[in-house]
Order: C-alpha cells, then sequence, then structure tokens
C-alpha cells in the first residue's frame, strides 16, 4: 500500500486519512450532469483489452479521467481508490482511470503502485471528447489543452449518478462514496 508523504515523495506505510469539509460545488466543464446517459465509449485498457460501457452494464462503474501517469495529484488519487478499492467493490462499484497516456505508461504506473484496476488508453482523446473534459486549460500563467480531472459515477442502467469536477485526489473514494462533502 502507498500513502501521500511530504510534497512529492511517496512511501509504504498505512493510509494517511485527514477529514476535510468545504462547501460550495466545483464545477466542470463538461455538459453532461447526474441523471444523464452516460456516453457509450471503447478503448483500449493497459494490456490492450477492448474495454466498453456495455460490459459494465447491470454494475455501477467510476469512470475518473486523470491527466498523467506518475504525477503527483494523479498518484494520490490512483492511490486513494486502490486503497478502498475493496470497499467500492463491496457496494458494487467497478473502477476504471482514463488519460491520455499509451499502455506502457500505464503498465508502469501500475506495477510502480501495485493498482489493482484498469487504466485506459485513450491517446486520440475520444473518450475524453465523448465526456467533455478535454479542453483549456491554464496552469503558472500558460494555456494548453489537457485532460480537466473529474469523475463520473454510473449507475448499473449506464445514468449518471453523479458528477465530481476537481476531486479531493487524498479523498476522492471518500467523496464517490458519500463520506466528505463535495464541493
Amino acid at each position: 500500500m502507498w500513502t501521500q508523504r511530504g510534497k512529492l515523495g511517496l512511501k509504504r506505510g498505512k493510509p494517511c486519512l485527514q477529514l476535510v469539509v468545504l462547501s460550495g460545488m466545483a464545477t466542470s466543464i463538461s455538459p453532461l450532469s447526474a441523471g444523464d446517459k452516460a456516453p457509450a465509449f471503447q478503448a483500449e485498457d493497459q494490456t490492450g483489452k477492448l474495454r466498453t460501457l456495455d460490459e459494465f452494464q447491470g454494475s455501477k462503474l467510476v469512470l475518473y479521467f486523470y491527466p498523467k501517469d506518475n504525477t503527483p495529484g494523479c498518484t494520490s488519487q490512483a492511490c486513494n481508490l486502490n486503497d478502498h478499492l475493496d470497499t467500492l467493490h463491496a457496494k458494487g462499484y467497478h473502477v476504471l482511470g482514463v488519460s491520455p497516456d499509451p499502455a506502457k505508461s500505464h503498465h508502469k504506473f501500475i506495477d510502480k503502485f501495485g493498482l489493482k484496476f484498469d487504466l485506459l488508453c485513450d491517446e486520440d482523446k475520444a473518450v475524453h471528447q465523448a465526456y467533455g473534459v478535454w479542453g483549456l486549460k491554464k496552469f503558472m500563467g500558460r494555456e494548453y489543452d489537457g485532460t480537466h480531472r473529474t469523475t463520473f459515477v454510473i449507475d448499473e442502467q449506464g445514468i449518471i449518478e453523479q458528477v465530481i469536477a476537481k476531486p479531493q485526489v487524498k479523498l476522492h473514494a471518500e467523496e464517490i462514496l458519500g463520506e466528505v462533502a463535495t464541493r
């Protein structure tokens, strides 16, 4: 199990949980919202297996979009979900991560942190665009196109239950499960 230590360092150990309550709601660039039908998708995972929304019919799906493998925020988010994967599975959720990274990068990320869920390779950004999470970003005065970190919780019938824009990466599983106040 990996946990966050310091600003960028990760170490093996017990998960460090902190309770944070935030007010207000974060907004998403995605035009999708709770109650909408989730867009169909197909993309290969890190093993080359073609994955689709249809394969999760009858199950709940956490489809989370993140910018890049092996970066501090993305690592914290993936490790938080991984640390709580048994609880998510017990509540009926499957987890799929989506980024524009290739399979080789996903393999390294999964191996380095022992992730127990699959990551979709969306190099052409088709899934990002279908969910409306690829667009203009600003960072340190620079503008560029990139992934807007967003999670879609999809029910057994393919309907979006929840859209979490700008999730709290260290408390993301708790946000999904409703154990932390959302922004």
